[in-house]
């Protein structure tokens, strides 16, 4: 296998990044500061973070000790990051909801939006939502949409007579005035990026995920992994637990596809309304998974980036240790669980 990079974000396009300015910080040097998922998906603060130094962390519990808050445990900022570390993905679509669960004030919800560059990033998988609607409307996909505003501007200043006609029966479907369509279709872009971002959350693990089981296959040709009948079994539970939640999310993928083409196909007003709150109340799930088997892989492409990197006996100790710390949790949600944040060990 080639030589795998771990998946990096911006702060706020990541799965297990918070950056801690969007809520009422009072400590300077914790409002620059951020929340990261560590290796066994506990929400530890990272200061710093350099490839030649790695990763500044300190565990919540002794926030107090380092900034010399003479309240201890009772500052204010405490109370805020007790609520914060535990959520089980730090990614801008679960935290709107996890965020008003948890009774979290953000300064500025416009902040829990994806940034500029990653809404670009995301045309291509934008498409297989607004083709089928442009297909409807238009006759055909030769349309140029860049993004989902794009959209929109095509259904407000529609240039083709055919396409007008198509609108006011689309119109009449959904029970609105033909003008009210941009507005109707801006309310739901929103959940179609969330669609897009998943999806390519998920592509862009599926390298990772190939290169740990073929490191796991490739493990099993070692007299030490298989006369060590605990690691075999631990390794087996490991890889069953992760080709799990990888179907999870595929079958859950194609269930948004399937909705998502059901509602071009029958639109009304009652169906776009069926899918969003499907897609909402799943969010959280999808976005756990997706955080927790990023963050896994990440880790073990940052200790073994390439087949040549570390031997059978540390890749060992860190299935038995990292890898395997927490995957119970994240199956669990999968499976419809409320989420259970891992200890600090």
């Amino acid at each position: 296998m080639s030589q795998c990079n771990p998946i990096i974000d911006s702060d706020i396009d990541s799965l297990f990044s918070l950056p801690l300015n969007i809520v009422p910080i009072k400590t300077e040097g914790l409002a620059r500061s951020k929340l990261v998922k560590n290796s066994h998906l506990v929400g530890v603060m990272e200061l710093f973070a350099e490839r030649e130094t790695g990763s500044g962390q300190i565990y919540i519990p002794d926030l107090p000790k380092f900034f010399k808050w003479k309240e201890g445990a009772g500052h204010p900022d405490m109370a805020i990051i007790h609520a914060l570390a535990p959520l089980p993905s730090y990614d801008v679509y679960s935290l709107r909801r996890t965020l008003r669960d948890a009774g979290v004030v953000v300064d500025n919800y416009d902040k829990l939006k994806l940034s500029d560059g990653k809404n670009k990033e995301l045309t291509g998988y934008m498409s297989k939502f607004t083709l089928p609607l442009i297909r409807q409307v238009y006759g055909d996909d030769s349309k140029d949409v860049g993004n989902f505003q794009d959209l929109v501007g095509m259904f407000k200043d529609p240039d083709v007579k055919k396409a007008i006609a198509q609108l006011k029966k689309m119109a009449e479907k959904l029970k609105i005035t033909i003008d009210q369509i941009p507005r109707f279709l801006e309310n739901y872009g929103d959940i179609f990026l969330s669609l897009s971002y998943y999806n390519h959350c998920l592509d862009r693990l599926t390298p990772l995920l190939e290169s740990f089981i073929f490191s796991m296959k490739d493990m099993r040709k070692s007299m030490q992994v298989r006369n060590d009948r605990n690691l075999m079994a631990e390794m087996d539970k490991v890889e069953k637990r992760i080709t799990g939640l990888i179907s999870f999310l595929k079958r859950t993928f194609q269930d948004f596809a399937t909705m998502s083409q059901d509602m071009w196909d029958n639109l009304s007003a009652a169906k776009f309304e069926q899918v969003k709150d499907y897609i909402e109340s799943t969010q959280v799930k999808v976005g756990t998974v997706l955080c927790g088997l990023t963050v896994k892989m990440n880790a073990w492409v940052v200790r073994f980036p390439n087949s040549r990197a570390g031997g059978p006996g540390a890749k060992s100790e860190f299935i038995m240790t990292d890898m395997r710390q927490g995957l119970s949790e994240i199956v669990g949600v999968a499976r419809g669980e409320a989420w259970t944040p891992p200890e600090h060990v």
